[in-house]
């Protein structure tokens, strides 16, 4: 089913971003391997981040990208159907261990498996705190890690702000790293402190050399602190993300 699915809905989403004029640039496409699995770990700052991550991998070396989801996106009358024929990988929060063991399995056969080590996105744009299950996959699987960043996808849909889906001419840079291979010893807590840090750096010349500006003191919005732009701080979005959390328990127990 995931080759009948998977074709078309890349396909429409290329066509969507032609017709805005998305100026993707993917650097680094030479590092997708040819065949055999790979975790594919991704930095998180947008809702759409999923499709421009995939098609690093799609368009790199034709490989198809399963990600690993959130459970509610599967069950969406829309979204729902295609995330199963695409063949992606749901998560329950409450149990993620099936998630994992399908995602293990998949890596086995020789699938790509996309992940997003942050787990949720990014309000300060800049990476947040890894958990360590990316590492783990690797480990229990024998894939390589595949590190991608992404940049400009923030200003088309992200949290805390108005969908700007019709926004033209947004730059997206797609990077993708070298491979990490992991050995029989080596922990997957420092695999992930390497991971990550290989992931800054990549991060850090994503933003150096990306080709837009803010069009003026109103669109500072989705440049972070550090670069001079009106993002909250990592510290001040880590505060905001606990508060959400705790709402969003608190509903939880209201209902019952």
């Amino acid at each position: 089913m995931a080759e009948f699915v998977y074709p078309p809905v890349i396909g429409a989403a290329l066509t969507a971003f032609r017709a805005l004029d998305v100026r993707i640039e993917i650097i680094g496409a030479e590092h997708i391997p040819a065949e055999g699995g790979a975790v594919l770990v991704s930095n998180h700052i947008s809702y759409l981040d999923f499709l421009f991550a995939g098609l690093g991998a799609y368009r790199g070396g034709k490989r198809k990208t399963r990600f690993m989801a959130k459970d509610d996106v599967f069950r969406h009358r829309i979204s729902g159907p295609l995330m199963r024929g695409m063949k992606h990988i749901p998560v329950d929060r409450t149990d993620g261990q099936p998630a994992y063991e399908t995602a293990v399995r998949a890596l086995k056969a020789g699938e790509v498996v996309g992940v997003f080590p942050e787990a949720t996105i990014s309000r300060s744009f800049m990476l947040k705190k890894f958990k360590t299950g990316a590492a783990r996959m690797a480990a229990d699987s024998g894939a390589p890690l595949l590190p991608v960043v992404l940049w400009g996808t923030q200003q088309l849909w992200t949290k805390g702000r108005p969908k700007t889906l019709t926004k033209r001419h947004v730059p997206v840079t797609i990077m993708i790293g070298e491979p990490i291979y992991l050995g029989p010893n080596d922990k997957p807590v420092m695999v992930t402190r390497k991971l990550r840090a290989a992931m800054t750096e990549m991060l850090d010349r994503a933003q150096r050399e990306y080709p837009a500006k803010p069009s003026g003191p109103d669109d500072t919005w989705w440049l972070p602190a550090q670069l001079g732009g009106t993002a909250p701080t990592l510290e001040v979005a880590e505060a905001e993300d606990e508060a959400e959390a705790l709402a969003k328990a608190e509903r939880r127990a209201a209902r019952g």
